[in-house]
């Protein structure tokens, strides 16, 4: 009895044994094959950030390998602030945008991944298929560590029901000084400016270029621009200010661009600087054609590019940073970057894109979605070395208190940017 007993005993512990490891081998089973999730932190807003949302919900459904999670965080600046923060915390997102200029500070830290392994692996990318263009910020010290997503260029949009009423040629001014003198006729007695721009780092960027001049030396380790090419837009704004045909909008960053952007569309100023990323909503709010155009030369056109690109995150583990590679091919790839630009005026950033057949009958259908493309022969990479996003708030602060405040001359609010600028770039 006791050895039935026994032997019974044995078979209930072999059998739960060999129950224990199936459950082992199911749990196993089911973890692999769970699709990888993955956090995505984007930057965009609005419109915009619609179609982000509807793009990401399209990749979750074309494949059952990855999820992704995609949270809106704020404006670039709020992006930027809570990337560093959650690095530091160590709940960082695994793929996010990054605003052009603050790829090198990221990358400096060790904060991103080098993308370079997996554009040239098996799951690869042909780099060569970017518009040259737009991958000056993608680099930093010869290292892939950004993929061109929303780029675009600051544009002149012109009201041009109102230049032709005032007998202007509607396509908009060339020059800097037909841009005062265009200005000054569309001014109506404080009710309507003639232009109006944010006091903004970009657009200041972009008068320094077709100035002639340099934000930094070519190093990057200097300050260039409180020379006399650096000065001479901060002059020329502030004396179309003073004159009463621009208006600087109120508020702080991009408080200040949406004022812009809602006084061009209510027709109370008549040509403003914005991003081309702003095209597809103004036209589709305006009761007026809009029209665009390169921003007006001085010595010569130029501009920055701008927007954000992906990055991965450096943390991610191995699966992570695999699942958010294919998730930033997809997003990039040649069908997604179409859909992209026709939804919000943003650049395509391939250059099978720009030559598509659907891009062609667009650009045919509302020639304003060129315009950035074209000007592109024209565009610099903004400035990426660290320091510069701390130091593009401080140049635009000087700017600012040089346009409002009579007591300070252009020349030594720029010097006083400078000094700065001597001890953030060592």
């Amino acid at each position: 009895m006791y050895k039935m007993k026994r032997l019974l005993t044995i078979c209930l512990c072999f059998m739960m044994v060999v129950l224990l490891a199936a459950c082992g081998n199911q749990t196993n089973e089911t973890e692999t094959n769970s699709p990888e999730e993955i956090e995505f932190w984007y930057s965009l807003g609005g419109k915009s950030g619609k179609i982000i949302e509807g793009m990401v919900e399209d990749f979750n459904k074309s494949q059952d390998e990855i999820v992704v999670k995609a949270t809106y965080q704020g404006d670039y600046y709020a992006n930027h602030a809570k990337v560093l923060s959650a690095l530091a915390s160590g709940t960082q997102p695994d793929v996010t945008m990054i605003e052009i200029a603050s790829i090198g500070t990221f990358a400096e830290n060790g904060a991103l991944e080098d993308l370079g392994p997996y554009a040239d692996g098996k799951s690869g990318l042909d780099l060569n298929e970017f518009i040259p263009g737009l991958m000056g910020n993608s680099y930093w010290k010869d290292t892939l560590y950004a993929i061109p997503f929303n780029r675009s260029t600051p544009l002149l949009y012109v009201n041009k029901d109102m230049l032709s009423n005032a007998n202007l040629d509607p396509a908009g001014p060339k020059t800097w000084d037909e841009l005062r003198e265009y200005a000054r006729k569309l001014t109506k007695n404080g009710e309507v400016y003639g232009f109006s721009t944010p006091i903004d780092i970009w657009f200041y960027e972009a008068l320094v270029f077709e100035n002639g001049g340099k934000i930094l030396t070519d190093d990057g380790t200097k300050p260039a621009f409180n020379s006399q090419k650096g000065i001479e837009p901060v002059v020329f704004w502030k004396d179309m200010i003073e004159e009463g045909v621009m208006r600087m909008p109120p508020g702080e960053k991009y408080n200040a661009w949406d004022v812009a952007v809602q006084d061009f569309i209510n027709q109370k100023v008549a040509m403003i600087f914005t991003s081309t990323g702003s095209l597809n909503n103004l036209i589709s709010q305006a009761r007026f054609e809009v029209g665009t155009a390169f921003l007006p030369a001085k010595k010569e056109y130029g501009v920055p590019t701008g927007g954000t690109n992906l990055v991965i995150l450096s943390k991610s583990s191995a699966d992570e940073k695999k699942a958010a590679w294919e998730f930033i091919k997809y997003m990039t790839d040649k069908d997604q970057t179409i859909n992209w630009s026709k939804g919000t005026g943003y650049m395509p950033v391939k250059v099978s894109a720009v030559n598509s057949e659907e891009m062609k009958k667009l650009y045919e259908e509302k020639p304003q979605f060129k315009v950035a493309i074209d000007q592109l022969e024209y565009a610099k990479p903004r400035p990426m070395v660290p320091g510069y996003k701390e130091l593009q708030e401080i140049i635009m602060t000087e700017i600012q208190r040089a346009v409002i405040d009579d007591n300070v001359s252009v020349q030594e609010a720029l010097d006083n940017a400078a000094k700065k600028a001597e001890k953030l770039l060592k």
